[in-house]
């Protein structure tokens, strides 16, 4: 009869320096992730104004075609397609609705410098760092 020796039970599992490395791995991966989301999320809000400030001054455009100038009436003031920004319309030039500008306001969650978007009839734009 032979008699082999079998291995004492051994713990699974894992030991506290292999857990603290994984959980180092994942705080680097996160701090490098989390930005990048963010202004990725920014970036597409912006363009939520954009696409809402276009709508507008296409709107106004068909208006113009039909009355040969931009009456105030022809657009109501109304949230961006994604509701980020609030789409209004001014028009400078009181007497006259030979002009208009277009401005989105109140951006959430957007670049600091493009809380308010414009653009203008005469194709004018801005901030220029937004767009």
């Amino acid at each position: 009869m032979s008699f082999t020796r079998q291995p004492a039970n051994r713990q699974h599992g894992f030991t506290l320096i292999e857990l603290m490395i994984v959980v180092v791995i994942i705080g680097i991966i996160a701090s490098v992730a989390y930005p990048s989301y963010t202004r990725y999320v920014e970036r597409s809000r912006l363009s939520d104004g954009k696409a809402g400030l276009m709508q507008a001054a296409s709107e106004m455009e068909r208006c113009y075609t039909s009355n040969y100038s931009y009456p105030s009436d022809c657009f109501s003031d109304r949230p961006s397609p994604e509701g980020v920004y609030t789409i209004t319309i001014f028009q400078p030039d009181s007497g006259s609705a030979s002009t208009y500008r277009i401005k989105a306001t109140n951006g959430t969650n957007v670049p600091a410098n493009c809380v308010e978007l414009w653009i203008e009839s005469d194709g004018d734009r801005g901030p220029d760092d937004c767009w």
